[in-house]
């Protein structure tokens, strides 16, 4: 009997205090009925929270929204936005959300903090001491370690609090780095073709990797058509493009929401069979490098088609080059001079020069912008070109970011916006 259960609940009547039971209080009076309802909510909502999945996510938006649960709907959103490629591929879920609900969920991916994130690769041609000695001591002796070791590429991203590099994830042992195209797009990083080294052959690979931060988790997507190595991988208007690769002038495009990809014009022959270099700039598709380094090519998506740009006036290699507003920042070192970089104006296609840095035997490096900053990143330092309205400069070498000390091979830089926790903030 309730009466003598031990009581779980004291009320005041004129003064008195009494002990009573809200199972019975419930049970006899609508009053107390009603307030055990968002008791009962609440518990609904942390159960149907940890079981939200891609499966059901909509349904259980649909019961928060009848049922008027705002943080129901909150958990459902952000789900969705936290496995948003998922959910971008399953029309059953994305294409019953309204155009208000879709900005919502890419929003919210996008919502973390813009950090600075450098992948180690392998590269094409492996140089000696390219792992650091720190590293090399820290080897542990048995060899199935040592091979996972060599395998286990390390992703960084720079803390601005502590000024130094931490370790975000470690890539897939079946990812192969050397030769691949790296990119971002929603918020996931995307890792594509490469060398597979086997034995003392390589096979150039077709699979495709994808890492998402807000779940700190790897997936693999629909492999390319061809194997790539040495290939450009870019984003652009929500789809990806993995452009040339050595010996290669096809390009392909991803859909994510079909995942499938699909032939695009290819690059003239003769101009880009290795060592290319590719950007995007409101909307537009640029690629440069290869076989001639002054050239500069536009992808027309109207005509898709390729049309032939303005030459630069530098007959120099160029060791990136990155998009900012309306101008292209192409990057050349020189070995007698140091860095100089030049600027293209895809709105009046004009090339400019830009700004320089002495150096004395400068080493390549690759470039990610955050705001109005350019990060030119390499093992031996990460420097800091600034872009503002009237004037582009290289900060102080001074000032210049150390590069992570454990890092090996070379280091390919981009940005991811990080979930806020305790290490990122």
């Amino acid at each position: 009997c309730a009466s003598e259960e031990e009581s779980d609940l004291v009320t005041e009547v004129s003064g008195k205090k009494l002990e009573a039971h809200k199972a019975v209080l419930s049970e006899k009076s609508d009053y107390f009925q009603g307030a055990a309802v968002p008791r009962r909510i609440a518990t609904a909502v942390g159960n149907m929270s940890e079981q939200i999945t891609a499966e059901n996510c909509y349904e259980i938006l649909t019961t928060a929204k009848r049922q008027r649960i705002g943080e129901l709907m909150q958990k459902a959103y952000k789900h969705m936005s936290d496995n948003f490629l998922e959910i971008l591929r399953d029309p059953a879920v994305y294409g019953r959300l309204t155009g208000g609900e879709r900005e919502l969920i890419l929003t919210m991916r996008m919502e973390g903090k813009r950090a600075l994130v450098v992948a180690e690769i392998n590269e094409v041609y492996d140089r000696a001491g390219s792992r650091p000695p720190s590293r090399e001591n820290s080897r542990p002796q048995s060899p199935l370690s040592m091979v996972s070791l060599e395998e286990n590429h390390v992703i960084y991203y720079y803390n601005e609090e502590t000024r130094d590099w931490k370790v975000l994830t470690k890539m897939p042992n079946e990812i192969n780095t050397k030769g691949s195209g790296i990119c971002t797009m929603y918020n996931y990083l995307f890792v594509a073709g490469g060398i597979k080294v086997q034995g003392d052959k390589g096979k150039v690979s077709d699979k495709v990797f994808c890492y998402n931060p807000l779940t700190d988790s790897w997936s693999e997507i629909r492999p390319l058509t061809q194997g790539r190595s040495q290939l450009k991988l870019v984003s652009m208007d929500g789809y990806l493009f993995a452009i040339g690769g050595e010996c290669l002038f096809t390009v392909e495009k991803y859909d994510p929401r079909t995942d499938r990809w699909s032939p695009v014009a290819p690059l003239p022959k003769g101009a880009f069979a290795v060592a290319h270099e590719a950007t995007t700039c409101n909307g537009e598709l640029f690629v440069s490098g290869g076989s001639l380094f002054y050239r500069l090519l536009r992808y027309d998506t109207r005509r898709a088609d390729w049309e032939e740009c303005p030459f630069n006036n530098s007959r120099k290699k160029s060791t990136d080059m990155v998009a900012f507003k309306n101008f292209i920042y192409r990057f050349d070192v020189n070995r007698d001079y140091g860095v100089n970089v030049f600027k293209y104006n895809t709105v009046v296609k004009i090339w400019h020069d830009s700004a320089s840095l002495e150096q004395t035997n400068p080493l390549p490096f690759r470039c990610a912008v955050i705001g109005n900053t350019i990060y030119c990143v390499n093992k031996s330092q990460t420097l800091q070109f600034i872009v503002e309205e009237e004037n582009e400069q290289f900060l102080p070498e001074a000032e210049a970011l150390k590069a992570p000390v454990e890092a090996k091979g070379a280091l390919v830089p981009f940005v991811l916006a990080l979930p806020k926790t305790s290490e990122t903030e």
